[in-house]
């Protein structure tokens, strides 16, 4: 079986289909990454661009925001995506395409070629259900009703790129509506330790388990993050991946000086700009770098304070770490109210609101919540959400009459 794996977004987005095509490729079957050309996108598949890096369009948007940045940037950068992965599509052939919600053109491309595909939500905002809204779009429920209508957020975009998915149409010979076919099922990329299945989600709708990153090769290891995970001293992890705006400078430094009242050495990961460590907070305690691989130093952290991003929150759970939670937008409040309704997790801080003293409280608050998050962990590590997305790959295709 020939799978098409696509997406687009920052490295949240991206690195859980490189898991999931390294099980589809144990599984026996031939697999191509469609994905942004950023430099960590980069693995030991087969792995071709969609001709727009994130971290630099993130960059530009955050420069003017707004319409602006819309028209600017992230129109044309879409414009691109779409039809490079229609493109990529038809050059190749596949049997089935999975793809992030984002490519809008994947079911034109897939109608084109009379093959499935799947769509991917790596947080709940696809699959209507009455238990909790659509992630990233209301900040509470307000009850089966208006949670199940939140779930057409989803058509905006739809909309807003309509001319993009008529101009693949017409380009690929096909005529008829514009209405996109519904896929062959969703793959819902979240652990149900953390989110059991709705009780009214349909059967196309799959539970697979999170697509957790693959290990980190030791030699591409940066010497300076292996020592200093591997020393004696407790540290806390501190990141907030592709977020940015606010004073990174002060919310860095109230991080630092908590983490010290707490008695912890201090990783901190910078990001695309979420944290500015100010020089005068620095020491020999703290060691600031761009990015680490979660799979190395969260399970030797005593706490991780981080954004909450779906990717994230999965990693610190699975490796029996408590996480402080720090929401910027999108689906991280989604993800802070569901763990501090389950226990996992203290309230939530505000971001632009950080003190030494609210960090040095959060922490304490955490490492009390240490004994339900390991028992979290140990069913997570039971998980295998890869193994099973392609299994229910592999099904869904034969039973449409793919190879």
């Amino acid at each position: 079986m020939r799978v098409l794996l696509a997406t687009a977004g920052s490295r949240g987005d991206v690195e859980p289909f490189f898991s999931l095509a390294s099980a589809l490729r144990e599984a026996g079957h031939v697999v191509r990454v469609a994905a942004p050309e950023d430099p960590d996108a980069g693995r030991d598949v087969d792995v071709v661009s969609l001709g727009v890096s994130f971290a630099e369009l993130g960059r530009a948007v955050a420069d003017i925001g707004g319409m602006r940045a819309f028209r600017e940037h992230i129109r044309p950068a879409m414009r691109t995506m779409l039809g490079r992965v229609v493109d990529e599509a038809v050059n190749w052939q596949p049997d089935v395409i999975v793809a992030h919600p984002k490519l809008l053109t994947v079911p034109v491309v897939a109608e084109h070629l009379g093959v499935p595909y799947l769509t991917v939500e790596l947080t709940p905002v696809l699959t209507p259900t009455g238990e909790f809204p659509a992630a990233g779009v209301l900040n509470r429920s307000f009850g089966p009703a208006i949670n199940r209508l939140s779930y057409r957020a989803a058509a905006v975009g739809e909309r807003m790129f309509r001319a993009d998915i008529r101009a693949a149409r017409q380009r690929l010979g096909l005529s008829g509506t514009q209405n996109l076919a519904p896929p062959s099922g969703s793959l819902v990329a979240v652990s149900p330790t953390l989110l059991p299945r709705p009780a009214d989600w349909p059967a196309t709708a799959h539970l697979t388990g999170d697509w957790s990153r693959q290990p980190s090769p030791e030699g591409n290891l940066d010497t300076a993050v292996r020592d200093f995970a591997a020393g004696e001293a407790p540290y806390l992890y501190a990141g907030f991946g592709s977020m940015r705006g606010g004073d990174a400078a002060t919310r860095a430094e109230a991080i630092v000086d908590g983490g010290r009242r707490a008695g912890l050495r201090v990783l901190l990961a910078t990001g695309w700009g979420g944290l500015e460590p100010p020089q005068r907070c620095l020491g020999g305690d703290v060691l600031v770098v761009s990015s680490v691989p979660h799979d190395v130093v969260l399970p030797r952290a005593a706490v991780a304070i981080h954004h909450g991003g779906a990717g994230t929150v999965h990693a610190a759970a699975r490796a029996g770490t408590p996480s402080v939670l720090v929401p910027f937008l999108a689906d991280q409040p989604f993800w802070a109210r569901l763990l501090h309704r389950s226990g996992l997790t203290g309230p939530p801080l505000d971001r632009d609101r950080l003190t030494a003293d609210r960090v040095h409280a959060a922490i304490a608050d955490a490492a009390d919540r240490r004994p339900a998050v390991d028992r979290v962990a140990e069913r997570m590590r039971a998980e295998n959400g890869p193994a099973t997305a392609a299994a229910v790959i592999a099904r869904i295709t034969a039973s449409t009459g793919g190879s």
